[in-house]
This record gives C-alpha cells, structure tokens and sequence, in this order.
C-alpha cells in the first residue's frame, strides 16, 4: 500500500470561515493526493512518497444541433426542462420553503486499536448542487476531527461532477481511543475555484463516540447548510421576460429581503450586479444603484440582454447582491445562477421565462454563498 502524508505549513485564513467555532483556528498547508494520507496526532507529517501531480479530467461540454427553427428550439428547451427539472410542479412551487437538497456524501472510519489509528475513508457524494457558472462544479472534502482545527486533510477535486467517486483513505495515527471518542468527525464539501475563495457546498459531523469503531462503519449523510449563516444571507425577487423574436432577455431586479448585515453597525449598502455568461465566458455585465443602510431594498430596476435562441442552452444569468464598501473590498453577501441547468428552484423559473415568452415571470430566490 502505498502511505502518502501531508506536511503542516500556512493555510489561507478563509479555510476556517465555514467550521464550527470550538477553537481559535490554526494554520495548515495541504496537499491533493492519490492514495491513503497519514497525519499524526502530535506532530509534524512527512512525506514519505513522492506522488506525481495529477491532470484533472475535465467532461467534454455537451454538443447539440442547431434547430430549424426557433420555435422547435424554445419547445425543446421547455420539454428538457421539464425532464431536467426535479419533482412534481406542487414540490417546486413550494421549493423556497422546503430546505435546500445540497446532497449526500457517503464515507466510513474505523479504529486500530494495535496501532492507535483513526481510518477515515472518503468514498463519494451524490446530487451535489451546480456553484460554477456552467451549471457543474468541482468538487473535494475537508476532513477535521474537532475541536483541533490545525490539522485537516483534503481530497483531491473531482472537476465538473456532480456525482463524484473519491474512494480515498486518510489515517490520523497516534490517538488513544479515550481521546478519539471525544473527537467530532467533520466533513466539509467546497466547490474549487481557482481565482476566489473556494465554495462552501455543505457539512456533516459525527461525535465518535456514538459510532462502533471496532470495525469499519459505512454511513450515507445528507449535507446541510454549512455554519457560516451562508443559509441566511436573505431573499431577492426578480422577474425575467423572453422574446424569442426580439433575441433579448430582460432582467427586472424587483427587491430584497433579510438580507444579512456585512457592515460594523449591522446593516448593509446593498446593489446587485447581473452578469451574462455564455459557455462560462463573461459576456456583459450591468449593476442597480446602490441602497445606503438598507437590509430589504426596493430596486425596480430593469436590464436587457441579448441572448439568440440558439444560445440559451449554454446561456447563465449571475445575479450577484453586493454590500458597498467606500474603504476597502466590496463585499458579497449571495448569488443566484439561473440557467436550465441549475439548482430546482432557478431551473423552475428559467422553465416558466421559456415557456411564457413575451410575459413577465417574479420569483423569489434564496440568495447562496
């Protein structure tokens, strides 16, 4: 078996910006590798093996024909939707009370008590939702045993999956039993990205000292919202209008609600950035005024996109709700990704702006991290 490790060094403070408060964080350099991991308890891991980077496996965008008219085009749209599309119409009209499906991960770990190790192995998770602009995202895990904070392990990122196999292994040598039972397993699932701040997707934890570590336990869990309030972050209405002979899509930001407080004295200066994306690329962007001091502004501002009918299946609209910062970085408080390929809630009213052309369609949308 081949035993790889992580050596300990600095980590961006935003790795800890999504776990349970137990203790200050520390700080920790990892590595993505294939194979089983090692971290001791106590001390400094060495790597022991080199391991050869690895090229992620990036899917091959989907290719489809153009149609021969531009009424097959919208029906073909309106009927993938509708296969696409999650649960019954009852369930999605009522999606923005039910809590959000962030799917599930299954894993399994497992003590030695001749050798005072902790196995966790990280096998894969399904129906995770869409973080990038192309309606996918690129998944991996953090692994914690709370309240230690300093020494986490990660899998490798499974690029544009929603339904990823890690099957890796991460031993944590060196744990007295009576110390592992008062451990947390903690999970964290992120989406990478490459030039920001990763994604949080969602958590799961487990005290072991409910879970039989005499021999290996396999568990499917269902991720929830991860603890940095990234499920509070407030509500937008908007409304999308398509003409099919006009090319155009009109984007009317209506207002917004509970949104959460970024500044000193808890309240926000709110303004919403639209971004047309197409096959991932930025296309153009346009921004409401900005509302001083106001957590549930009123903007009624409208925006037109041109968007060929040919082009609305590789065609994302980015609403991004940002707080105004006179004195440094603006600071994001959610997103929403509408598109006919992303979550149940965005895909309903991407589906009703198809298939009601030339009419107005609201809805509210839970603002994301």
């Amino acid at each position: 078996m081949v035993v790889l490790s992580l050596v300990l060094g600095l980590s961006e403070q935003d790795d800890f910006a999504n776990i349970p408060d137990l203790q200050n964080p520390g700080t920790q350099q990892n590595q993505n590798a294939q194979g089983d991991k090692r971290l001791p308890a106590g001390g400094k891991a060495v790597n022991t093996t080199p391991v050869p980077s690895q090229t992620p496996h990036d899917e091959s965008d989907r290719r489809t024909e153009p149609r021969s008219s531009v009424s097959d085009l919208v029906n073909s749209l309106t009927s993938e939707m509708l296969m696409l599309s999650p649960g019954s119409e009852e369930d999605e009209a009522h999606e923005g009370c039910s809590r959000e499906n962030l799917g599930r991960i299954q894993f399994s770990v497992g003590y030695n008590f001749q050798e005072s190790t902790l196995t966790v192995k990280i096998m894969k998770a399904q129906e995770l939702p869409a973080k990038d602009f192309s309606g996918t995202s690129d998944p991996f895990v953090k692994i914690y045993l709370l309240p230690d904070k300093k020494h986490k392990l990660e899998t490798k990122v499974k690029r544009k999956n929603l339904n990823p196999h890690w099957n890796e292994t991460f031993l944590f040598e060196g744990f007295p039993y009576e110390k592992v039972v008062q451990r947390v397993l903690y999970l964290q699932v992120l989406d990478y990205d490459r030039f920001s701040r990763n994604d949080p997707i969602g958590e799961v934890s487990i005290p072991l000292n409910k879970v039989d570590l005499t021999q290996m336990q396999t568990f499917w869990k269902d991720l929830k919202p991860c603890s940095d309030g990234s499920g509070s972050r407030g509500e937008l209405l908007l409304s999308l209008c398509y003409n099919p002979s006009a090319n155009s899509i009109i984007v009317n930001i209506i207002k917004a609600r509970n949104l959460k407080a970024m500044d000193i004295g808890g309240t926000s200066d709110p303004y919403v950035k639209v971004w047309l994306m197409y096959k991932d690329k930025r296309v153009e962007k346009k921004k409401t005024v900005t509302m001083k001091r106001n957590l549930n502004p009123i903007f009624n501002e409208s925006f037109a996109f041109d968007v060929p009918t040919e082009k609305l299946r590789e065609t994302t609209i980015v609403i991004t709700v940002m707080d105004k910062d006179r004195l440094s970085r603006n600071d994001v408080i959610g997103k929403i990704y509408l598109s006919w390929k992303s979550g149940p809630g965005e895909v309903k009213h991407w589906k009703d702006m198809i298939a009601r052309p030339r009419q107005p369609v609201a809805q509210w949308h839970q603002l994301k991290a």
